[in-house]
This record gives structure tokens, C-alpha cells and sequence, in this order.
């Protein structure tokens, strides 16, 4: 038998391209295996080791106990209690080990083995592939397709590698057809057993990416850079670009002579129609530049909060900027990243109007100005009273007739009625009970903006739905819905 295993080492390392040493290990897993069920049948758990000698394919067999503390002693099979043994000789995690008869590599020890071989000879495969193809995440490879599912189609790729090519993956009218040669970019390489390989995308911005790459040799060149992707894909595109040498129209050398090159993209993209503009470190011209074909006439931008508000002077502009189904005002948002919202100049106007008017009458009314003053204050920019109360005495100076006494008398009162407001707040606070703020994982924030909502009491909550209170900082359905329960158990009781 000795022989018949270095046969076997021998024979499946040559024609398998295996390390030997995997062989040798596989074949000593099946005798284990062998061992354990003609032996141990009534003992599962008992702890085998087989040793084969290299040169010779002799082997022999061991079993072995753990050595563990009293209180761990759970599986007496393979393992001894510390106390049973010499403890000067012996200390817990040793090993003690007897050898037993060996079984003979008989047949199904053999099918064993074999079957454990060709494992190993699947994850070998595997670490082969995944060795080949892991430098190329994130290029565009293609092949051709190799067989078709309900849900992905699979790739032949080459060098024993087959691409994984989910149905969601691929462009939503494009027909891809057995035999066929496709390109994608590969997205992902899993080494694990229980999961496709070699994950490829053609949705991907990084696909774009690939393919102006490929049909611009100034991308590639770094001559023109590619700053920002935004796709719907098949539908259409926006992609962003900035030229490195002020000589190149970055836009003109993407679309390339009579649109050849962008057609070439377009045309591997099932049609996908791809917008090109200038990227601009400024964010409201970027955005002006991200909606054409319409005109902006107007930008009120919040880069805190990243937000833009774009004023149109036609519903026929504004129309043009939100696009067929709003796919021109997604890309734009998505590629310059703000929320954009549209509107009508008439409408800006009647809201900035109403707006100022509230403005005015909050002066007016709180500060006890005449309303002339009032809305002189509103019109060079002051829009509330915490503004008029801090704002640097120079930014009264635009207004004609204010000396510095009137202005001082002006952010006087704006502070009184700040304070005054504050006083107010705090004696309507609401408190919440001691058995609200008892609750399991309450907090006094959540407990307080209850109390604000006057959920004071445990019946209080008890009576809520969860789309009541789910909306509170700190609260999601899951949370709701667990202090409502608990709040309601009380009356189960």
C-alpha cells in the first residue's frame, strides 16, 4: 500500500500541477476519515492524526487527547482532566498521544482521498485564476459568452477564467446572444468556493470610465483627466472632464472628429447617450455647465448644506433642465453633488417677496420699528433677529440716517427680545415621568423630544404608532416599536 500511495502523489501531482505536499495531506484527511468510521463508530468526536512518511508512503496512526482544566472536561474522547494525570509531568493544551493500528488503504479510503483531491484541486484552480486575474479589478476584459441563465450569462475569459455576468449587470434593451463577444469590467474576484469567481459589470461608472480610456489616448495619455461620472445606464450620461494642458479643448478631444470618438462608446454602450462638459472648481458654474442644453438665469447656492436652488425664466428652460423622465436633472445632481431644485423665476420672485414681507413684519412687530426702517433692514440683507442683534455695526452703515445711537438702540432691543425668547422656551419645557425616562435603552434626549410632543406618561407612548415617533433624532421603526411595546406591557399586566 506504502507504493501504491507514492503512485498516487506522483501520478495527480504530474497531471494536475498539484504540490505534492497537498496530496500527501489529502490522503492523510481520507485515512482519518476511513479510520474514524471503521474504528470509532460509536465515537465520532475522537481525535485521529495520520503520519505518512514521505519517501517511503509508509504510514501510521495516532490518537491523541487535549489536555484540559477539571471544569472543561466535556468530551472525555479527546480530552484528559488535568487531575487525572502527573501535573509536574503534564500542563493544560498539552498533548498526549498513543499510536494505534493503522487501517489499510483500501478502496474507500481511496474514494476518499480522491474525493478530497479533487477539492484541492478546485481551490488550486481557484488560487490560479484568482492569482491571474486580481491585478486586472477595475480594467475592461472581454470574451466571449459562453452559456446563458434565467440571471447572469456566463464568460469565457481566457486563461482558465470565466466571467460572472449578472442580468442586472448588463444594459437594460441590450441582447447578448450565446457564442457572442462581450466586454465588461471585472468588479470583483472571489477566492471562496461558494460564489462566482470572476464578477463582471457592464452599469458600472468604472465601464465609462474604461471605455473613454480606450478611444481617448489624452485620458489615457493623462492629458485629460476624468474628474466626475454620473450614468443611468443604457439610457444616458454625464462625465466631467479637465485638461491638463491649457492648449486641448478637453470636451472637443473627447467628442473627437465628427463625433467619431464618443460614438465609438456610445455605440459598445447600446446607445447610451453621454453628455461631456468642462469639470469647474466652482461649484455654481459646474452646476450652470452640468444642466445644459438649458439656460440658468439664476443660482442660489448652500455649500453646507449642498443644496442649489437654479431660477429658469421659461417653463419651456425649465423643462429642458429636468429632462425626459428627469434623467437630465438626476445626472446633474449626482455628478456635481447637490440637491437641485428648480424653479420659475415668477415663482422665486413671489416667494422671495413673501419671504421679505415676513421679514418685515417680524421687525415691525418685534423690534418696534417704524415699518420704513424695517424694510430698509430687510432689504440690505438682515433676515432675522439673532442677525440684527450680532451683526458688525459697520453693516448699518449702508442706510442712510442711522447714527450710532439709533444703531445701538436697534441691536439693543433685538437682544431683549432674543433673551426674552429663550426665557420663554425654557419655562415651556415639558417633563417627562421617572417612568419614561425608566424605559429600557431610553435616553433623556429621545424622553425630552417625546415630552415636546406631550408623550409624558408611559400611556402617553403606549397609545402612539410607530410612524408617530419614528421621525424623532435618535429613533428608527425598530427602536419605536420596541419602546411602545414595552411602554404597552403595563397594560397587559
Amino acid at each position: 500500500m506504502s507504493r501504491e500511495i507514492l503512485t498516487v502523489v506522483e501520478t495527480v501531482s504530474n497531471e494536475k500541477g498539484l504540490n505534492p505536499e497537498d496530496i500527501f495531506e489529502a490522503i492523510e484527511q481520507a485515512l482519518v476519515v476511513s479510520t474514524k468510521k471503521k474504528v470509532y463508530t460509536e465515537q465520532p468526536e475522537v481525535a485521529i492524526r495520520v503520519h505518512i512518511d514521505r519517501k517511503t508512503g509508509n504510514y501510521d496512526t495516532f490518537r491523541y487527547w487535549t489536555v484540559v482544566a477539571d471544569e472543561d472536561h466535556e468530551m472525555p474522547a479527546c480530552q484528559l482532566a488535568i487531575s487525572d494525570l502527573d501535573e509536574n509531568e503534564w500542563q493544560i493544551g498539552d498533548v498526549k498521544e498513543e499510536q494505534i493500528e493503522s487501517i489499510e488503504f483500501g478502496r474507500i479510503a481511496a474514494t476518499q482521498a480522491k474525493q478530497v483531491i479533487i477539492q484541492k484541486i478546485r481551490e488550486a484552480e481557484r488560487a490560479l485564476v484568482a492569482d491571474a486575474f486580481e491585478s486586472r479589478i477595475g480594467d475592461l476584459i472581454s470574451g466571449e459568452i459562453k452559456k446563458q441563465s434565467r440571471d447572469a450569462y456566463i464568460v469565457d475569459l481566457g486563461e482558465g477564467g470565466e466571467g460572472y455576468l449578472a442580468k442586472d449587470q448588463t444594459l437594460p434593451r441590450e441582447t447578448l446572444r450565446v457564442k457572442s463577444r462581450v466586454s465588461a469590467i471585472l468588479s470583483q474576484v472571489n477566492r471562496d468556493g461558494r460564489s462566482p469567481q470572476l464578477m463582471l459589470s457592464r452599469t458600472s461608472n468604472e465601464m465609462l470610465i474604461a471605455l473613454m480610456n480606450k478611444e481617448v489616448p489624452e485620458i489615457s495619455e493623462q492629458i485629460i483627466e476624468i474628474r466626475d461620472v454620473a450614468r443611468l445606464p443604457g439610457l444616458r450620461a454625464k462625465i466631467s472632464v479637465k485638461t491638463n494642458d491649457h492648449r486641448i479643448d478637453p470636451v472637443g478631444a473627447c467628442i473627437g472628429m465628427r463625433g467619431t470618438r464618443i460614438q465609438a462608446v456610445q455605440q459598445e454602450l447600446d446607445g447610451e447617450r453621454i453628455d461631456v462638459i468642462v469639470w469647474n472648481e466652482d461649484p455654481a458654474q459646474y452646476i450652470i455647465s452640468a444642466l445644459e442644453p438649458a439656460d440658468v438665469i439664476g443660482l442660489v447656492l448652500d455649500e453646507d448644506a449642498k443644496t442649489a436652488e437654479v431660477i429658469f425664466a421659461t417653463n419651456d428652460q425649465l423643462a429642458r433642465a429636468i429632462g425626459s423622465q428627469g434623467q437630465n436633472v438626476r445626472l446633474a445632481s449626482e455628478l456635481t453633488g447637490y440637491k437641485l431644485n428648480m424653479i420659475l423665476e415668477s415663482e422665486y420672485s413671489e416667494r422671495q417677496a413673501s419671504e421679505n414681507q415676513a421679514v418685515i413684519d417680524l421687525f415691525y412687530e418685534r423690534l418696534e420699528l417704524d415699518r420704513d426702517l424695517a424694510e430698509v433692514l430687510a432689504e440690505v440683507g438682515f433676515a432675522d433677529i439673532e442677525t440684527v442683534a450680532y451683526a458688525p455695526v459697520e453693516e448699518f452703515y449702508e442706510i442712510d440716517g442711522l447714527d450710532d445711537e439709533t444703531i445701538t438702540a436697534i441691536q439693543e432691543r433685538a437682544k431683549e427680545v432674543i433673551i426674552s425668547d429663550e426665557i420663554a422656551k425654557q419655562q415651556n419645557i415639558k417633563e417627562p415621568s421617572a417612568e419614561l425616562l425608566a424605559l429600557e435603552d431610553m435616553t433623556p434626549a429621545i424622553a425630552y423630544k417625546l415630552a415636546e410632543r406631550d408623550i409624558i406618561t408611559l400611556d402617553d407612548l403606549a397609545e402612539q404608532a410607530i410612524f408617530d415617533i419614528e421621525d424623532i433624532e435618535g429613533l428608527n421603526s425598530q427602536s419605536a416599536g420596541k419602546f411602545i411595546m414595552a411602554a404597552r406591557q403595563s397594560w397587559f399586566e
